[in-house]
């Protein structure tokens, strides 16, 4: 059977845009920028993105598209070609593994986020004390189920039919998120003070520049928020016609991921300065910041719904790139496994491990604490690490011939010894060491 592809450029595009666009966008980089010095955090974290674009994004896609198959495929190839394909087996698991950790997390997100739009519509965020609403759901077990059951439900419905039925959802959610975002903004806009938080944005506070860790934290954050785990943008490229342009397409998913970044920290960083509240307060931005400004501006209640009608779209499009990797991977894995019941039996995993993680923060019989120390178990060692993996696997093990040809099928401008340098000698490296640092200081992307 002829493996399904995408239709069109723009649906592998948006896909990817979709996969990239999510928590990270919305709350981790509103956030970091926030702590980070702002307009400082913002040169280091586009500076990390191009390369990270350039060579990190491009080559999963590429080695996706190579082997025409996943994560467990795409490494087992790319170690044969150096006769080790017994160790491309057993490490192509460990990404896999990461990401399907990452889906139970953001399942339990997307989830509060959801229990705040259905509060909005409500009315009741409107006139509930943020931080004990917050409360009442974020430190107590089995808060959100019903939520939590919704948001598995919808997200396994919009990836049953693989990359068809991700690129149709994608092409309606996606320009939504940017829309609704983008109403958000120019609200924000007409805030009194709103005109200190973009000065705080593009202003760089030069002497963060020459603090190591603004440096780390963009590295951390370009990481999480362009998707590169080692894992999930190789099934993504795995769907691609050998016409399309590789180089191409990674920038303009970078490029409508930074947009999404940005267009996020423009409603948020300005809307706290507006109201004299703190900038990078973590998920608090999304739960108790941002519900003081709405309940304080003329259609709070309408913006509030835009706002996490928004927020849930970027969620959900993430979590269809996680649930469509492992299920590619485990019916590559077992020859004749039925797609549905693979992402069933995934989506009842996700839920069943998700519900004993709901309270945010340490509560007894909840796994690891809680949904903030599992995350934070991700981000210091899944992401990292699947990112080191792949840069490694990809640039040193992976034959340079056979990346720069796949590389420059489809592609009218022909790339080779600066485009694998850079991916050798600067991505390689970046993503290792950024991998030692989270190990050994235990930092939390």
């Amino acid at each position: 059977m002829e493996k399904l592809k995408f239709k069109s450029r723009w649906g592998f595009i948006i896909a990817c845009v979709g996969s990239a666009v999510g928590m990270a966008n919305v709350w981790g980089f509103p956030y970091k920028v926030g702590a980070n010095g702002g307009g400082a955090f913002l040169l280091c974290y586009l500076l990390f993105i191009m390369i990270f674009s350039y060579t990190g994004l491009s080559s999963e896609y590429a080695i996706g598209r190579r082997a025409k198959t996943g994560t467990l495929g795409a490494y087992q190839y790319a170690w044969k070609t150096k006769n080790k394909e017994k160790i491309g087996k057993i490490i192509g698991w460990i990404p896999l593994i990461g990401t399907m950790t990452i889906a139970i997390g953001y399942s339990v997100i997307i989830s509060y986020v959801f229990k705040a739009l259905v509060d909005s519509l409500s009315g009741m965020l409107m006139t509930a004390n943020p931080e004990q609403w917050f409360a009442s759901f974020a430190f107590k077990n089995y808060s959100v189920i019903p939520y939590h059951i919704f948001v598995v439900i919808f997200t396994m419905i919009t990836v049953l039919f693989g990359v068809r039925s991700i690129e149709k959802t994608n092409k309606i959610i996606m320009p939504l998120f940017f829309i609704l975002f983008l109403i958000l903004a120019i609200r924000v806009f007409f805030m009194p003070n709103a005109i200190e938080g973009y000065k705080f944005m593009f202003t760089p506070d030069w002497k963060h520049l020459i603090n190591p860790m603004t440096w780390i934290w963009a590295m951390g954050q370009a990481f999480f928020s362009l998707s590169i785990t080692g894992s999930g943008m190789i099934v993504y490229g795995s769907y691609l016609g050998e016409e399309v342009d590789i180089l191409n397409g990674a920038k303009n998913t970078a490029l409508f991921d930074t947009l999404a970044a940005l267009v996020a920290a423009l409603v948020m960083i300005p809307a706290a300065f507006a109201f004299n509240l703190d900038q990078s307060s973590g998920p608090g931005l999304l739960f108790n910041t941002l519900p003081k400004v709405l309940q304080n501006i003329h259609l709070g209640r309408i913006f509030a719904v835009i706002l996490y009608t928004a927020v849930l779209f970027g969620g959900v499009s993430s979590m269809q790139n996680m649930l469509e990797a492992v299920t590619e991977s485990i019916t590559y894995k077992i020859k004749g496994a039925n797609r549905k019941l693979v992402l069933l039996l995934l989506c009842i995993v996700v839920l069943s491990v998700g519900v004993f993680m709901e309270p945010i923060a340490e509560t007894k019989g909840a796994i690891l604490g809680g949904w903030g120390p599992w995350m934070d178990l991700v981000s210091i060692y899944v992401i990292p690490m699947g990112a080191a993996m792949g840069a490694f696997s990809w640039f040193w093990v992976w034959k340079k011939e056979e990346i720069i040809e796949e590389i420059n099928k489809g592609s009218s401008k022909k790339i080779g010894k600066l485009w694998y340098f850079v991916g050798r000698w600067i991505y390689t490296p970046l993503a290792i060491i950024l991998c030692l640092i989270a190990l050994i200081y235990k930092i939390s992307f």
